[in-house]
């Protein structure tokens, strides 16, 4: 394997620092006189097995896991729709829904696929045509919703994915089975896999940062948890961090009033003996953790700030982005945050929008939907682009499952609503390691079952982290006696859209 194809890390100061302090502590254990029998195997034995610990440490980033062949990407931005966007009403076009306006939906098509509480005891199922046009764009002919102006320009750098598929039918399990490969809480989340694989590029900042924006379609939409960022029975240094538009970008990263930037130090210095002594008491790696969570967070105030500070960038950017670029919270500003964190070296960005849970009037309200995420994600490929970086950086767009053919609700010319489809749903991938300007999969003509080409979230999963360079089936785990993957023991990567 060539020197490309690992992941090299060295260990860090704070890890040879804190080797050499168990060392310290056998020497000096040992040359004490008064020291009884059973205090000096305690203390030794401790002391010996911090030092194994450390060096197993800097070995699990050093060695394991390792890039398993050459990756086209380097980093990746993961553009998370949290609520479930309509395929029907953005990309999956099915004109021939018109002249069905209002008829039931066969149960042919159905299936006896399982409900949710909110369509379970309708007596009928009434086909629900998307009221919105749609035209093929770019060279590549892919059809997208006049929703999504600024994307349609940007279709010969995408790859549509149309037939994504999910086991989950309510918005927690299925987001959490999206980003972490369960449907219970407890798994580590794909940034936190890939932070445990590859690590950080830029020892300033973290590896995996996670960003939230609250969308117009529906400010009251389902909640977004921190486990969904978090690193699960990984070690907890792996978990993203959340940065903040408003106030300090990051919680309790500012020094409270009256204390410096040397007290500070001090501060942290003692904290750190402290830890350590903890540590060789009760031989925790979490303790491990903490104190480099610690100081990261002291490396952190300098480098925060100057990533958070937009004042730098040319006007020509900023409009680029639109006019929510400004605004606090917004998912224009994460975005060109997004582009800011992996030109400085993050690993894993994720940006989860809120907003697309429209079961109940989605013409109305998927308008200002579509509008916050088109322009942004639009100019987020394009200024990747012009800096060199979408050739490496693996971008990726979607949500947790789909949108039904049938109406939820009052069906009328003008309105209609649409409940939870897991069957088949749209996602996008652009840049390093995916195809450009192609279509893949396809459902039948009401948007409800797929026809070619299903691609299951572990597949998906499987595929983002081969263009990582990442074999699933080798980045394992072990815990509690099990090894543990990101994909289970299911999932295969789809060459069908791998440059």
């Amino acid at each position: 394997m060539s020197k490309s194809a690992k992941v090299i890390r060295e260990p860090d100061a704070q890890a040879r620092h804190l080797a050499e302090s168990h060392v310290g502590n056998v020497r000096h254990v040992s040359s004490m006189s008064s020291l009884t029998r059973r205090g000096f195997l305690a203390t030794t034995g401790v002391s010996l097995g911090g030092l194994a610990l450390n060096e197993l440490l800097a070995g699990e980033s050093t060695a394991a896991p390792l890039i398993h062949f050459a990756p086209k990407a380097k980093r990746a931005i993961y553009l998370f729709q949290s609520g479930a966007p309509s395929q029907l009403d953005l990309f999956d076009h099915k004109p021939g829904l018109k002249s069905q306006f209002g008829q039931d939906l066969p149960e042919s098509i159905r299936q006896g696929q399982r409900l949710t509480g909110m369509t379970a005891n309708q007596t009928k199922f009434p086909v629900a045509p998307s009221l919105f046009q749609f035209q093929q764009h770019g060279n590549s002919g892919a059809t997208v919703s006049e929703l999504l102006p600024h994307l349609s320009n940007k279709v010969d750098d995408i790859c549509f994915v149309k037939s994504v598929y999910t086991e989950a039918i309510n918005h927690d399990p299925a987001i959490t089975f999206i980003t972490s490969g369960a449907q219970l809480a407890g798994r580590p989340c794909l940034g936190a896999w890939l932070s445990y694989g590859l690590g950080s590029e830029n020892k300033d900042l973290p590896a995996f940062v996670a960003m939230t924006s609250r969308g117009t379609g529906n400010p009251a939409d389902q909640p977004l948890y921190d486990r969904l960022w978090g690193s699960g029975f990984l070690p907890s240094r792996h978990q993203g961090v959340k940065l903040r538009s408003g106030g300090d970008p990051v919680l309790y990263l500012s020094n409270p009033p009256g204390i410096d930037a040397k007290l500070r130090r001090q501060m942290l210095d003692d904290q750190a003996a402290l830890n350590r002594r903890h540590h060789v008491q009760l031989g925790d790696p979490e303790i491990e953790n903490r104190i480099a969570q610690y100081e990261l967070a002291y490396r952190m105030q300098t480098a925060v700030p100057e990533l958070a500070d937009l004042s730098q960038e040319p006007k020509h950017i900023l409009d680029m982005y639109g006019p929510d670029v400004t605004r606090p919270n917004s998912f224009a500003a994460n975005c060109l945050m997004a582009r800011r964190l992996v030109e400085r070296g993050v690993r894993f960005v994720q940006l989860f929008h809120m907003g697309w849970d429209q079961h109940l009037k989605l013409p109305e309200k998927i308008r200002g939907q579509a509008r916050d995420i088109d322009q942004p994600a639009a100019a987020l490929l394009s200024d990747l682009k012009q800096a060199g970086l979408l050739e490496d950086t693996l971008v990726i767009w979607g949500g947790e499952f789909g949108r039904t053919v049938y109406c939820q609700g009052h069906l009328s010319a003008e309105d209609y609503g649409r409940d939870h489809h897991p069957r088949c749903f749209t996602m996008w991938l652009a840049g390093g390691g995916i195809k450009p300007g192609m279509t893949y999969g396809e459902t039948d003509d009401y948007s409800y079952n797929i026809v070619r080409d299903p691609v299951h979230v572990h597949d998906l999963n499987a595929t983002l982290l081969h263009c990582l360079g990442i074999d699933h089936k080798q980045l394992t785990y072990k815990f509690q006696g099990r090894h543990y993957r990101l994909t289970d023991v299911h999932g295969e990567t789809v060459q069908g859209i791998l440059a």
